[in-house]
C-alpha cells in the first residue's frame, strides 16, 4: 500500500477513534454533569492540571524518538522502558509529597485527597510497554483504534458507575486509575517485543538528549493550553474552574481533535518524505487545506449555538459556561490550523522549532 493510501486509511481509523472517544467523553460529561457539581469538577480539574503539568515537564520524547528510528525500536526498547518507569515514579512521589502545598496554592484543602489518589496514575503508566508506539510507527491505526478505544470505554464506564454510587469527584480519578491498569497490562499482551528492565546509560542519555527539545515544546504547549485553567482555579475557585474546563472540552476539543488526528497520521508519513522538500511541502499544504475545510464550519456552529449545546450536554445548571464556550470555539479553530505544522517539524527532526513556537504562544497568552 502506498503512503497516500496508508495515510487515508490512517486518517479514517484515527478519525473513527476520535469520534468514538470524544463522543464517549461528551456522553460521560453529560451524565456526570447531572450527578456532580461544577465545584467537584473543579477539584478534579486541579488534580488533572498538576498531573498534566508534571508529565509535560518530565516528557522525554520517548515515543517520538522511537518512531524516528529507521531500523526498528528493539535496540532502545529496554532503555525506553527504564526511563518511563523512573519518570512515572518521580512524578508520583512529587505529587504525593507536595499534595498539601498544591491544595493550599489553589485555596482548597478539599483537593488534597484527590491529589493523593491521582498520584497513582503516573506510577502505573510508567510500566506501559513502549512497544505500543509500533501502532503509530507502522501505521497500524486499526489496532490503535481497538486498543485506545477500549481504554476510553473502561475509563468512562468506571467513572460513571462509581459516580452514580458515591456522588464523589474521586470517581473521575478511579476511572483513570483502572484505565491505566488495563493499559499497562494489555500493552504486554497485544504488542511485542516485551522489554526488560535494563539501565543502559549510554542509550538512556541519547534518548534524553534527543528529547530535550520535545520536553520544552511539551511544557510550553501545556502552559499555552492550561495556564488559563491555573489562573481561573487560583483566583476564582473550583466552581468557575469546573465551568471553564467543561466549556473548553465542549468547544475546543471536537475542533482541535481534527488537527490531532491529522498530526498523528501524517507524522510517520512525513518522515518518509523528509528528504524530498517539494513532496513534503505539497503534502503539508494539502493537509492544511483539508483541516481548514473541516474545522471552520464546525467551530462556527459551536459559536452560534453555544447556549443550546450547553443546555443539551450539561444542563441548565451550567449556563455560566456559555460565554467561555463561544470564545474557546474560535480558539479551537485557530489551534487546529496552526498546530498542523508541528508534525512537519518533528518529521525533519527540528524539534527546536516546535519549542520556539510554543514558547512564543505562552508569552502571548500571558
Amino acid at each position: 500500500m502506498g503512503y497516500l493510501k496508508k495515510a487515508v486509511s490512517g486518517v479514517s481509523w484515527m478519525a473513527a477513534l476520535r469520534v468514538f472517544s470524544r463522543g464517549l467523553a461528551v456522553a460521560k460529561i453529560a451524565i456526570l454533569a447531572r450527578i456532580l457539581q461544577p465545584s467537584q469538577f473543579g477539584l478534579f480539574g486541579i488534580g488533572a492540571l498538576v498531573l498534566g503539568l508534571l508529565e509535560m515537564m518530565t516528557e522525554t520524547g520517548i515515543n517520538i524518538f522511537l518512531i524516528q528510528q529507521k531500523n526498528g525500536i528493539s535496540k532502545y526498547l529496554n532503555s525506553a522502558w527504564a526511563v518511563s518507569i523512573t519518570r512515572g515514579a518521580v512524578i508520583s512521589l512529587f505529587i504525593f509529597l507536595f499534595s498539601g502545598t498544591i491544595a493550599s496554592f489553589f485555596n482548597t484543602h478539599d483537593a488534597r485527597r484527590l491529589i493523593l489518589l491521582i498520584s497513582l496514575v503516573p506510577l502505573i503508566r510508567g510500566f506501559i510497554n513502549p512497544s505500543v508506539v509500533k501502532f503509530q510507527k507502522n501505521l497500524l491505526f486499526r489496532k490503535l483504534f481497538l486498543f485506545q478505544g477500549f481504554l476510553f470505554f473502561v475509563d468512562a464506564f468506571f467513572a460513571v458507575g462509581i459516580a452514580l454510587m458515591t456522588r464523589s469527584e474521586l470517581s473521575l480519578v478511579i476511572g483513570m486509575i483502572i484505565a491505566a491498569l488495563f493499559e499497562a497490562g494489555l500493552s504486554f499482551v497485544v504488542v511485542g517485543p516485551v522489554p526488560r528492565l535494563a539501565f543502559e546509560f549510554g542509550k538512556i542519555k541519547k534518548i534524553i538528549s534527543r528529547g530535550k527539545w520535545v520536553t520544552g515544546a511539551f511544557v510550553f504547549n501545556y502552559l499555552f493550553h492550561h495556564l488559563d485553567d491555573i489562573v481561573v482555579g487560583k483566583i476564582l475557585g473550583t466552581a468557575p474552574l469546573g465551568l471553564y474546563q467543561q466549556a473548553y472540552k465542549i468547544s475546543t476539543l471536537p475542533v482541535s481533535e481534527v488537527g490531532e488526528v491529522f498530526n498523528k497520521v501524517t507524522f510517520p508519513v512525513y518522515i518518509n518524505f523528509a528528504k524530498y522538500k517539494d513532496r513534503l511541502r505539497d503534502a503539508y499544504l494539502k493537509t492544511l487545506a483539508v483541516i481548514a475545510v473541516l474545522v471552520v464550519p464546525f467551530g462556527a456552529m459551536l459559536f452560534v449555538f453555544a447556549e443550546t449545546i450547553v443546555r443539551v450536554v450539561l444542563g441548565e445548571g451550567w449556563l455560566g459556561a456559555v460565554p467561555a464556550l463561544k470564545v474557546l470555539a474560535v480558539f479551537g479553530v485557530l489551534k487546529a490550523v496552526s498546530n498542523s505544522a508541528f508534525s512537519v517539524f518533528l518529521a525533519v527532526k527540528t524539534q527546536e522549532e516546535v519549542t520556539v513556537v510554543c514558547f512564543v504562544s505562552v508569552l502571548l497568552l500571558a
